[in-house]
């Protein structure tokens, strides 16, 4: 069936509106972006005061392992931190970080409680098989980030207590400049070789040597669970730029596609208009013709 001027007018409009829709989208993308990018460059001056911090304990002979009373054993049930999405419109954004987490886990031995943050992700990781022991709601805005990341050190603290939990693993999306972003894991509890040399190779900035004061031991485990935090918040800031990043890119592509189907549906409405036109102007002349030989 041919589209009419009427039906052509009635797509065209509802095409604007969606448009509209999408830019409104695009510039909230846009927006929050922003904000979380400048949170997480705002945590590095913290980050490093609490690396100093512990490299000082350290030098002074205490035990991360004694100061948080976790990681009794070297293998056993691992804890996995999954952070997705809660919203739509995000692309492969979930997709990839499932298949990411499931590659990594196939490498772990083990048990695994999953700990997954945006419902979303919490039934994809369930398709896949992995059982999510606690779900938590994604914020949608700076200062919601810090009561999500109390309630996981909350749980990760009580299961490592209980002896339920020997390591904990995290996973999240990290913004990447051609590629939007890429998943990311990182091994919080214990500390991996890695961070472990990267931090006893830290210089410290001044000619005097670092003293703890009253406790080391106490001093110790309030920087620890401060690294916690500030590796939780940054990764959920990270996470949510990279969200926001990938349904910046969907709301452009769909901006593009609205576009080409609006210039291809005004090009066929003036066609048709012209044509429509044409037919009358045909019709007043034939007209006008018939009557003068009458």
């Amino acid at each position: 069936m041919s589209d009419t001027t009427a039906s052509l007018r009635h797509k065209i409009a509802s095409a604007e509106e969606l448009e509209s829709v999408v830019r409104t989208m695009k510039a909230m993308a846009a927006s929050s972006i922003g904000q979380y990018e400048n949170a997480v460059r705002s945590l590095d001056d913290y980050y490093r005061t609490v690396q100093l911090g512990l490299m000082a304990c350290f030098k002074q002979g205490a035990s991360p392992v004694a100061a948080t009373r976790m990681m009794q054993k070297e293998t056993g049930t691992i804890g996995v931190i999954v952070l997705g999405s809660d919203q739509g419109l995000v692309g492969q954004f979930n997709d990839v970080m499932v298949a990411f987490v499931e590659d990594a886990l196939a490498n772990l031995p083990g048990k695994k409680k999953v700990w997954a943050v945006g419902e979303r992700i919490q039934s994809r990781l369930a398709e896949m098989g992995l059982l999510v022991e606690e779900g938590f709601i994604l914020p949608n805005s700076i200062n919601a980030i810090t009561p999500l990341v109390g309630q996981i050190l909350i749980e990760m603290e009580a299961q490592c207590e209980k002896g339920e939990i020997t390591q904990v693993y995290l996973f999240h999306h990290r913004p990447q400049s051609g590629a939007i972003y890429s998943p990311m894991s990182q091994q919080l509890l214990p500390w991996d070789d890695m961070w472990w040399r990267d931090l006893t190779h830290f210089h410290w900035p001044t000619q005097n040597l670092p003293e703890v004061m009253n406790s080391t031991e106490q001093t110790l485990a309030v920087l620890v669970r401060e690294y916690l935090f500030v590796s939780l918040f940054r990764a959920c800031a990270e996470s949510l730029s990279s969200e926001n990043a990938s349904r910046l890119a969907a709301m452009q592509r769909a901006e593009k596609n609205i576009d080409e189907l609006l210039s291809t549906l005004n090009r066929t409405f003036h066609s048709l208009r012209q044509r429509d036109i044409d037919e009358e102007m045909f019709d007043v002349v034939s007209g006008f013709e018939a009557l003068r030989g009458l």
